[in-house]
């Protein structure tokens, strides 16, 4: 479990080199007694026990680190912030988990009636917890969690304006950020290996790309409302087979058989296609009732399709006297792209609970089950955290799967995207994947 600790070296792209240079011009611009400036941070160990040794990989634990730091410094009677925020992970044993990034490296410069953000950050859209749909600004950090909640740094330039009428935001998105991927030695992941080296793009300018978006928000008494619009490259590849080493008698033997040639690397290539998406948030809040709403609109992967995340969270406060407070949460989500394009919550129920403890503590507690009636799959969350003092928080997580059928092979999921067939239970290759997170953070 400790070989981990000997990982720490990192692998940084000539960009991220260019982004640290950038922090040191940044403060070389802005000299400040050494008081103006805030530094903080947060280092973490985890922890990860997998209930089954029959995963794609079959070590049954797994350890990693990560710091993440934070300096800020603001001026011009805080009408000016810089933000820098550095983040890396060590893992013991993927090496693809094992990776750098700058979440945050920013100016905000504030005027009476609009902002202006230029450089890396991270922007969060949307009201529902099943799924983020109209999140779509930064891409995905999957390798770092595989909840989808982690995002890699974006580099933007936005400019927002807060009128009586609401808060406009534009986008301009220089610059695309691959998704990343667990890799071959990585658990959870796919039974096919995801070849992140050779990505391609709908898109001649590929990487290159400037991507725009706006969203108009708007706050109608109880009612919050927000409009967005994005166009550029998808955050979410498309993932075909690599079939340039295979004859034709081979795919004829993979076809009758479902098992891969002896020798053959099968990999499977993001593709990002470029993509039109508007959005729709809506929430309504009217004592202990929340209503959300996330829906989209999308063309460009096929045909145009729609999807929509609708539900409700209702909290007993004071429950039964005591300081609890206890939410439930019921959301249905639904999508109508193509089943192979599809999530696997394409006509999913969500069910949940949260309990706020009010302690000081912060202890919290959140469970979640999602179920799919057409093939009863079942995804069942929690998700718990607690602070020891001033500097210590201790969470403790858990994902597990139920119905969902036998693992498929490798040979059965690489044909499957060969014959563009879509699984009837899409969650069958986690099912020997349940496993127990448990992860201490200390902040300094």
């Amino acid at each position: 479990m400790i070989d981990f600790l000997r990982k720490a070296t990192f692998s940084v792209t000539a960009s991220r080199l260019t982004g640290l240079s950038l922090s040191v011009f940044a403060a070389s611009l802005f000299p400040a007694p050494a008081h103006a400036w805030d530094f903080r941070g947060e280092v973490a160990g985890e922890g990860r026990y997998f209930t089954e040794g029959r995963g794609y990989n079959e070590y049954w634990h797994n350890g990693s680190a990560y710091l993440k730091a934070e300096v800020l410094h603001d001026w011009n009677d805080r009408r000016d912030l810089f933000t820098f925020i550095p983040y890396a992970r060590v893992d013991e044993h993927d090496e693809d988990r094992t990776h750098a990034d700058i979440r945050e490296l920013s100016w905000i410069h504030v005027a009476d009636t609009w902002e202006s953000r230029v450089g890396v950050r991270k922007v969060f859209w949307g009201v529902t917890e099943g799924r983020h749909l109209v999140d779509i600004i930064n891409q995905t950090d999957l390798v770092d969690q595989i909840d989808g909640e982690e995002k890699l740094g974006q580099q933007m330039v936005n400019v927002s304006t807060v009128q009586d009428w609401g808060i406009l935001d534009v986008y301009l998105l220089p610059g695309f950020r691959e998704r990343t991927f667990p890799g071959e030695d990585g658990r959870p992941r796919l039974p096919v290996v995801i070849d992140q080296d050779h990505a391609q793009y709908e898109s001649a300018a590929e990487q290159e790309r400037v991507d725009a978006a706006i969203r108009l928000q708007m706050f109608l008494g109880s009612w919050q409302v927000a409009l967005s619009h994005f166009s550029g490259t998808s955050r979410e590849p498309l993932l075909l087979p690599n079939i340039q080493d295979l004859t034709p008698a081979q795919i004829g033997a993979l076809v009758t058989t479902q098992q891969l040639p002896v020798g053959f690397d099968a990999r499977l290539t993001p593709y990002y296609s470029v993509i039109d998406q508007t959005g729709l948030e809506l929430q309504y809040i009217n004592e202990g009732w929340i209503w959300k709403l996330e829906a989209i609109s999308r063309s460009g992967e096929g045909d145009r399709f729609a999807a929509y995340d609708a539900g409700f969270e209702f909290t007993q406060y004071a429950l039964f006297g005591s300081d609890i407070d206890l939410g439930y949460i019921v959301e249905y989500m639904y999508e109508d792209r193509n089943e192979l394009l599809a999530s696997p919550f394409e006509h999913d129920w969500l069910f949940g609970g949260r309990m706020t403890f009010n302690d000081v503590a912060s202890t919290e507690l959140l469970m979640g089950l999602i179920y799919d009636p057409h093939s009863e799959e079942k995804a069942i969350s929690f998700e718990s955290s607690r602070r020891f003092g001033d500097r210590l928080k201790v969470s403790l997580e858990g994902r597990f799967y139920a119905d969902t059928g036998g693992a498929p092979t490798a040979g059965q999921v690489f044909l499957g995207a060969l014959l563009e067939q879509a699984p009837d239970t899409p969650l069958a290759v986690y099912t020997n994947d349940d496993m127990v997170q448990l992860e201490m953070v200390y902040y300094f």
